[in-house]
């Protein structure tokens, strides 16, 4: 799809609609007119990269927006060839990050009916089957991050393990086996990152109990980072809406009561909104972030919606805190503001994340890890 039929599409869909357009759809537009091709999203410039920050805003676009198919597939097939080859995609990374864009290939095999994306979801299920895992059975993050869980990780391999399992997997023992593993990934980084003294979760663990960034006595990172708790909000809430009922989904339900009943103890009390670093509430130099509030804003609507969680009320309140504390309009555009760029631990950078770390990493707007959340957070409330 060239660059001018991506700006036509983007104005018929700003002229079929009107002033007061559903949210979802104003965002949408917003972000097609940011971002004429899906390959400029994220700073990219026109570059392909199989990133989960790409696959996440399209697979928001595209549930949001039907008549957006062309510009999401448009991305999909230059990106994934005949043979369903995923450029540049390396199994051997082991990266979980490179599962997470996936997820949008079963609504576009649906929508479109090209087998190649079939034959992609198979290599990423083949290295789920092969990731290599810490003794207790969880997945490393990632091959450069040995014995390493991030919560981060959950939601980029967890809901498209539920999915393909579902439509894909016929044989009734190897179904039961991947539930059981899905949910061996939540409790496992659950029971490990867990922190007693608030009930919060930090970002991640060390199973070898040996990164410079870990308490060598329990592996655990220092801080509760908002958005790695918010993936897992996220995480939980997708599976729990896949999983069939039963022990398993059960489980997924319990974990995520005990997540939403700590969170409201750690909002901002004026704006209900979240903070960066959510264990360090209006110490100096933290500040509310927008793509955390709009993960577990999302995620309280959903849960709502599927009868899971509850306090309706509270996730429409916070949905409209959401609003009026991060979303404005500029030139006709919606802008979601103050993002954390990214945040991580380890790695080249030496990240520590202590304190002084996760409130000096770069902010900015429109990260697309925000506008996903955001799009279907609004597409919750929407359906109400």
């Amino acid at each position: 799809m060239n660059r001018l039929s991506v700006i036509l599409l983007a104005a018929a869909l700003t002229a079929c609609t009107t002033a007061k357009a559903p949210l979802s759809l104003q965002v949408v537009r917003s972000e097609m007119a940011r971002n004429p091709e899906a390959s400029y999203i994220d700073g990219l410039e026109g570059k392909l990269k199989w990133n989960y920050t790409t696959g996440l805003e399209l697979k928001a676009i595209l549930d949001a927006s039907p008549e957006a198919l062309s510009y999401v597939d448009a991305w999909y097939d230059a990106i994934i060839d005949s043979t369903g080859t995923i450029y540049k995609y390396k199994k051997s990374n082991y990266s979980l990050d490179h599962v997470c864009p996936g997820r949008t290939l079963f609504q576009l095999l649906d929508l479109t009916g090209k087998e190649k994306y079939r034959v992609a979801m198979d290599t990423l299920y083949s290295q789920l089957q092969s990731q290599p895992r810490t003794p207790e059975g969880g997945f490393w993050h990632k091959k450069i991050y040995p014995n390493q869980m991030w919560l981060d990780g959950l939601y980029m391999a967890q809901p498209f393990y539920a999915e393909y399992t579902t439509r894909y997997v016929t044989d009734s023992l190897q179904r039961e086996q991947n539930f059981a593993d899905i949910v061996l990934q939540f409790t496992t980084v659950y029971n490990h990152t867990y922190d007693v003294t608030n009930g919060l979760l930090r970002h991640a663990w060390d199973s070898s109990h040996s990164m410079f960034w870990c308490n060598p006595e329990t592996g655990q990172s220092d801080h509760a980072w908002g958005r790695a708790l918010g993936w897992y909000a996220m995480a939980l809430v997708d599976v729990v809406e896949i999983f069939p009922d039963g022990p398993y989904k059960d489980c997924l339900i319990g974990i995520l009561n005990n997540v939403y009943q700590v969170l409201p103890l750690y909002a901002d009390k004026q704006t209900g909104m979240w903070f960066q670093v959510l264990d360090q509430p209006y110490r100096q130099g933290n500040y509310l972030e927008a793509t955390c509030s709009a993960m577990f804003t999302y995620a309280w609507l959903k849960g709502c919606r599927l009868g899971v969680l509850s306090n309706l009320d509270g996730a429409r309140q916070s949905y409209q805190s959401l609003l009026s504390t991060f979303v404005t309009e500029e030139d006709g555009l919606v802008n979601l503001n103050q993002c954390c760029e990214v945040a991580g631990l380890g790695g080249k950078d030496n990240r520590r994340g202590d304190y002084e770390y996760y409130i000096n990493e770069r902010v900015r707007a429109n990260d697309p890890k925000g506008i996903g959340p955001l799009i279907w957070a609004a597409l919750e409330y929407e359906r109400l």
